[in-house]
């Protein structure tokens, strides 16, 4: 962790000084470690794939190394660096069900995976998400939040507005909120959100949770599969990350998480879930195990359960399900 927390530090530094060298003597002294550490450091983030010029007489320099996704690149983004731990790999089979396995083995809160790609990728209703290399984000979060079953719903929405402000703030792109967990961009999907908590039957309190976060960032030059692609889409029309784009993306959505999570049943986040929903007010199709019925959104109440009116004027409230909005 040493050797992480200075990496993440000397990232930052050469981040903020693009256009100069630094010599190793000021990074030494600025990260209060010797030069040794430095020289390290330096090697271990080449070795992660950041572009790092030296000179003789001059130091460091960070030079333009596109949309690698390292730790040390989420954690230099961060503004609570100090709550998380970040582990970053190739491929997966999903981040979900591996960080699922080290919270049953004790992992602290605040443990996140993120991968380059998951081949098992996991969405709602037994569902996978599609997850290439290099053009999405692909992380989860584990959560010890020792809360009563009912705000595990809360979980999912504070990280669907926490995303959708992190996609805005990175990309420039607006996003909206389709209940219970997707995020949409000209009226196609862009990330999906699932949580799965473990319960303490006895108590009715949430032992752990892991949240996991799926956002397609950029488009893949073979597009979505078939059965995916009239309902998917990026974020953004290009088939490149800009540079550093994917772990300033997971940085800002964790920081943005986190302020919501440390006060969770204030609900701090909610005005602007039901701001962003792009069903209120709307005609939808609701899929149930009972079938497919048409239905009027009216609001979302303050257990994020969607309070709808049925075709025969009657009203009911629904906790779980799954939308699709009627054109």
């Amino acid at each position: 962790m040493i050797m992480g927390s200075t990496k993440a530090k000397l990232l930052k530094l050469l981040e903020g000084s693009r256009k100069s060298y630094i010599s190793g003597g000021a990074l030494a002294k600025e990260l209060a470690v010797s030069r040794n550490a430095v020289w390290k450091a330096v090697q271990s983030l080449r070795s992660d794939g950041y572009g790092i010029s030296a000179v003789t007489n001059k130091g460091y320099r960070l030079e333009v190394c596109g949309d690698t996704l390292t730790e040390a690149g989420i954690i230099g983004n961060l503004r609570n660096a100090g709550v998380f731990r970040i582990e970053v790999r190739k491929s997966v089979t999903s981040t979900n069900t591996v960080l699922l396995e080290m919270a049953a083995k004790a992992a602290p809160e605040g443990y996140v995976i993120a991968a380059e790609s998951q081949t098992a990728g996991k969405g709602r209703m037994g569902r996978t998400f599609h997850s290439p290399a290099g053009h999405g984000v692909y992380f989860s979060l584990l959560l010890r939040p020792r809360s009563k079953v009912k705000e595990a719903s809360l979980i999912t929405a504070a990280a669907a507005v926490a995303a959708a402000r992190a996609i805005e703030h990175v990309t420039g792109v607006g996003v909206g909120i389709k209940w219970v967990n997707d995020l949409f961009v000209d009226g196609k999907k862009v990330c999906g959100i699932l949580t799965e908590a473990a319960f303490d039957m006895e108590s009715g309190y949430i032992e752990s949770a892991v949240l996991g976060i799926g956002i397609n960032v950029t488009m893949p030059q073979e597009g979505y599969p078939e059965d995916i692609g009239s309902v998917a889409t990026a974020v953004t029309d290009r088939n490149s990350g800009k540079e550093g784009e994917r772990c300033r993306l997971i940085a800002a959505v964790l920081d943005n998480f986190w302020e919501f999570y440390q006060n969770l049943s204030a609900r701090e986040f909610l005005s602007e879930y039901r701001s962003r929903s792009i069903i209120l007010g709307r005609d939808i199709h609701v899929l149930t195990r009972g079938g497919i019925r048409r239905v009027h959104a009216l609001a979302l109440n303050d257990e994020c359960e969607l309070v709808v009116r049925r075709e025969d004027g009657g009203t009911e409230t629904l906790s779980s399900g799954e939308v699709s909005i009627i054109t």
